[in-house]
């Protein structure tokens, strides 16, 4: 099934959708999630905790990436209480390879909430999984989406592909003020959690076969190298120490073999988030 561009191009200069054009929409999605939907371990659970995971996991990290972590991570930490209970050492451990360490560091003091204030319940709502250590607003709305089924609007990269793709064809600089309208009618309010899985999978097509629509986001940015950066020398760091007890400054700067200001200035940062501490000299995972 196709709909014709113009169809699209004149509803968004309405700012919105009307119920038919919403509808016409969503058969043009779930067509293709019909015939091309992907599978994930986390998309064959409704447990809110494990689904919770996939989405901290998936913030500025590629699908085929999370894939092997996810299980291993479940594995290892399978509910909140045993998360809420381990050693930091052992959770970035078990996360090395995802990079953005400090997800793991929030995941940890989100279980320590759950368990402590919800019984070891994760909240259900948007207002109240905001409020959860590493969940911003974005991130909140697609657990309670994902894990909760509830009929919440948010915007990432893949949707927003989707919208810029169909609405906004040859425009740049697109805002999510823009977008927002259109996602908020076409939403499929029965069942979003299946909508915003067609989405992200129509979405992930799109850039795959052409130039990126994403790129004409007001908000698109793109990643600086990792090959030499900081976000590098930060994951080798957490790296030899979740494979030593502690390591003095020296020890460190000798095995990274780098600017020792800059492993400095690294290691500060660290301390300061939260993810190592120094000791009598010496450095271990907090």
């Amino acid at each position: 099934m196709s709909i014709p561009s113009h169809s699209l191009m004149n509803a968004a200069t309405k700012k919105t959708l009307s119920p038919s054009a919403a509808l016409k929409f969503r058969r043009l999605i779930y067509d293709h999630y019909e015939r091309e939907g992907r599978r994930f371990p986390w998309r064959q659970t409704r447990d809110h905790y494990r689904i919770l995971v996939s989405e901290i996991m998936l913030q500025q990290t590629q699908t085929n990436r999370v894939v092997e972590k996810y299980t291993e991570f479940i594995a290892a930490f399978p509910d909140i209480s045993a998360l809420a209970g381990a050693p930091l050492r052992a959770i970035l451990s078990v996360w090395q390879g995802l990079g953005y360490n400090r997800r793991a560091l929030c995941l940890k003091e989100l279980a320590e909430t759950v368990a402590a204030r919800y019984e070891g319940r994760i909240p259900g709502t948007v207002e109240e999984l905001k409020k959860l250590p590493g969940l911003g607003p974005a991130t909140a709305a697609s657990v309670a989406a994902f894990a909760f089924n509830r009929p919440v609007v948010f915007l990432e990269t893949n949707i927003r592909t989707v919208f810029i793709h169909h609405f906004f064809p040859g425009k740049g600089k697109v805002s999510d003020t823009d977008i927002l309208p259109l996602a908020e009618a076409a939403l499929d309010r029965e069942n979003p959690r299946r909508w915003y899985n067609a989405l992200m999978d129509y979405g992930a097509m799109l850039k795959k076969t052409g130039a990126n629509p994403g790129r004409r986001s007001a908000h698109y940015t793109r990643q600086s190298p990792f090959e030499g950066s900081d976000r590098q020398i930060r994951g080798r760091i957490l790296r030899l120490l979740t494979g030593h007890s502690s390591l003095t400054g020296n020890e460190m700067r000798e095995k990274l073999d780098d600017d020792p200001r800059r492993v400095r200035h690294i290691l500060d940062k660290l301390a300061q988030e939260g993810l190592v501490r120094e000791e009598k000299k010496r450095y271990r995972i907090s």
